[in-house]
């Protein structure tokens, strides 16, 4: 009777154990800043890369950001991907990681890679360890890598994105070829309230030494000559210059491509001899980027796009022509889904310009 008793009680405590394992498992979320190290698995070879992941889940989505470190190069960009709750598994596409092999990492190789992770929960760590792979025809040159990320539970969530879309790391500092378009208006409205504070209290410290000067010399006040007038800012006067041979010239619509994610990533080229070409670069008819030159190695952007367009239009402006006319590039577009190649060509009396238009992302 007792045996009976205790096996009925254990049937009936069978639906709150599942509904305990279930509560757990939802429980388990990909959001944090995750930090390790990758490794090239290659025999012989210990190469390996510093790397961060700070990402935000949101249902089966992930977002965020992917740096890197290897050898004196630091790489970050914006990354979107999915989360598998079933299999607890992160999958991230189109990460272009520098080529192990490169001799040197200012013109260096990128590989293009995917990364594919298992989030493990326990009492004591919460890591996310995986792979970056290689597509199949690159996988002779480029080599997947093997990487163990760990959660830094120090880092409160509702902080992780809005440090990450900051720029700031906790380990590297960007170097001057790793360009983020668009400062949050947070920032924006920081650094303009601080040189406004600098200004008042310069403005107060000159006052409060006019006046001692005068106590301590006991002479007649005389009337203040009147400030010079600001000298012109050269930069401004170079952007408005620039702004305005870009009105002039036609727009040159190359492609209209569809989007899925709120930021971009753009890869400009020399489509050919690299012959000295010269570009700016406009976001919605406003200058965000100038005097770049070409070169083998990729010019880098990440733009955040306008969320209240529909449509984002990039363009090139030509500010040269080169040794060998037009203007060319080939520029990549990556929305952390899709990768595009536009070959575009700008001359002295229009502007290549491709439109990208925002979609919902698909299954």
């Amino acid at each position: 009777m007792n045996k009976r008793k205790s096996s009925y009680l254990w049937l009936l405590c069978l639906p709150g154990l599942c509904l305990l394992a279930a509560s757990r498992l939802s429980a388990q979320t990909a959001t944090g800043s995750w930090y390790g190290k990758a490794e090239v698995e290659v025999a012989g070879m210990h190469d390996n890369y510093l790397t961060e992941l700070v990402i935000k889940q949101k249902g089966n989505r992930v977002s965020g950001v992917f740096g890197y470190y290897f050898r004196d190069k630091y790489q970050s960009f914006f990354v979107h991907g999915r989360y598998n709750p079933q299999t607890r598994e992160v999958t991230i596409l189109n990460i272009p990681v520098i080529y192990y092999g490169s001799n040197s990492t200012v013109n260096s190789i990128d590989c293009n890679t995917n990364f594919r992770g298992v989030l493990m929960n326990s009492k004591f760590k919460s890591t996310l360890s995986g792979h970056f792979y290689h597509d199949d025809r690159y996988s002779h040159m480029c080599p997947d890598l093997k990487v163990d990320y760990t959660l830094d539970r120090n880092e409160k969530e509702d902080s992780v994105i809005g440090a990450a879309a900051t720029g700031s790391t906790r380990i590297w500092t960007p170097q001057s070829d790793d360009i983020v378009v668009n400062v949050p208006k947070e920032e924006k409205q920081a650094d303009s309230a601080k040189k406004k504070l600098d200004s008042i209290l310069n403005v107060a410290m000159s006052h409060v030494d006019s006046t001692k000067e005068a106590t301590d010399t006991a002479q007649v006040a005389v009337a203040p000559t009147p400030p010079a007038p600001p000298a012109p800012d050269p930069e401004k006067i170079d952007d408005k210059k620039i702004a305005e041979s870009f009105g002039k010239r036609a727009a040159v619509l190359n492609k209209v491509l569809d989007v899925e994610s709120d930021s971009v990533r753009l890869s400009f080229y020399d489509n050919g001899i690299i012959d000295g070409d010269s570009i700016s670069v406009f976001l919605n008819q406003q200058l965000i980027l100038k005097h770049q030159e070409l070169e083998a190695k990729a010019l880098v952007l990440y733009i955040l796009l306008d969320s209240t367009r529909d449509v984002n239009e990039v363009s090139m402006f030509a500010e040269n022509l080169g040794k060998y006319p037009p203007n060319t590039a080939l520029m990549v577009v990556t929305d952390g889904k899709n990768r595009y190649e536009v070959f575009m060509s700008s001359s002295l009396k229009e502007n290549a310009t491709i439109k990208l238009r925002k979609v919902k992302p698909t299954p």
